[in-house]
């Protein structure tokens, strides 16, 4: 099987390259090689490799920059993983699709499932969902998994951003009224190579793709507050003096990019389906040993 994995210096895409090692013969681009804004790049790339997989962790994920970017974000978010789908459908080949906690508009007070209505209030939101929507009217065979929280040791991300600021800070004013699951970048890469060992495993694969394929949740378990996961990631840390944690409310600390007050999303339906999930602490204390 030929898997095309795309955005291969990316957080999740670097993981990716390497959790999918085994599976077949791993093709994984960067962003010169396949860039999503140029639709025709991304068409041509496709129909020269001929995946059997492609597996598209590419996105725009400035959040805040998308509301000043809003044709680039639906270009990269929402035009390109259609027309991926697309060039699948006509390949006869399936696409594994990554999206985000911020379809929601996080007014719900229990984590939201794959059958709640969604309702981004961002630019960033608003482009990932007309991804998942392009994907699926493609009528491509597909997964899509919507993470959220998304750190590792590599790119930019809140992880990396706290042990920056740590260093020569002694307060850390951090937001803590927004209820989401840090998830490793590892663990969706990991749990995304899971599910295509169980597809490859089945003597019929279109019947698998009927039987499993559509939409999931995929994090960490459990939840945390944007505070309670700065003092996890320093308490796993051997600084000689660390800075005090202040939670403060979201009005304290205004960005462009409104963010969802609730981004906890049930996990359910993966787990029952596919595998289990670690907790969101086990999987931080993994990432940072």
């Amino acid at each position: 099987m030929k898997i095309l994995v795309t955005g291969k210096t990316g957080q999740v895409g670097y993981e990716l390259e390497r959790s999918l090692q085994g599976l077949g013969e791993v093709i994984a681009l960067d962003r010169n090689q396949m860039d999503l804004s140029n639709l025709t790049q991304v068409r041509d790339v496709i129909r020269e490799i001929k995946p059997n997989l492609i597996v598209n962790p590419a996105a725009y994920t400035a959040v805040d920059k998308a509301e000043t970017e809003p044709e680039l974000a639906m270009l990269v978010n929402g035009e390109a993983p259609g027309v991926m789908a697309e060039e699948a459908k006509k390949l006869g080949a399936a696409i594994i699709h990554y999206s985000t906690d911020y379809v929601f508009d996080g007014t719900k007070i229990s984590p939201y499932t794959e059958n709640d209505p969604t309702c981004p209030i961002n630019e960033y939101g608003r482009s990932k969902l007309a991804g998942e929507l392009a994907i699926k009217a493609s009528g491509v065979p597909h997964l899509i998994l919507r993470t959220s929280w998304v750190y590792g040791t590599r790119g930019k991300n809140f992880l990396l951003t706290v042990l920056r600021l740590a260093l020569d800070r002694s307060e850390l004013r951090i937001v803590g009224d927004q209820h989401g699951a840090p998830t490793w970048c590892r663990t969706i890469a990991d749990t995304t190579a899971h599910i295509v060992a169980q597809m490859m495993s089945t003597q019929d694969a279109h019947a698998w793709w009927q039987e499993k394929g559509g939409l999931y949740h995929l994090t960490a378990q459990g939840h945390t507050t944007w505070a309670g996961f700065t003092e996890a990631i320093l308490a796993n840390t051997t600084l000689p003096k660390k800075p005090v944690v202040t939670a403060i409310t979201t009005q304290e600390y205004p960005l462009p990019a409104k963010r969802p007050n609730n981004s906890v999303i049930s996990c359910e339906k993966l787990t029952s389906v596919f595998c289990g999930l670690p907790a969101w602490e086990r999987a931080l204390k993994l990432c940072q040993e």
